[in-house]
């Protein structure tokens, strides 16, 4: 159970959405911390990539290189 105190200005957009669409403010909230969850840890998850690259740990393909060797599967599947 999470209880948050939102600004007034937000909380009564919230209710309007939520009057017009017939959802929730629950429903609305936990889409928002869900979308913005998944993004932190999209962040997250590149920033040890960047960490391991430039660390040497992390193979890097150039764009050139990558575009070859999707053609050359395309062409021989």
């Amino acid at each position: 159970m999470l209880s948050i105190q939102l600004p007034r200005e937000i909380e009564a957009r919230l209710d309007r959405l939520a009057r017009k669409t017939g959802r929730t403010k629950s429903d609305y909230a936990c889409e928002a911390i869900l979308e913005k969850i998944e993004d932190m840890e999209d962040v997250y998850l590149a920033e040890q990539v960047l960490d391991r690259i430039r660390e040497g740990e992390e193979e890097v393909v150039s764009a050139e290189d990558m575009w070859r060797i999707a053609h050359r599967r395309d062409v021989y599947q």
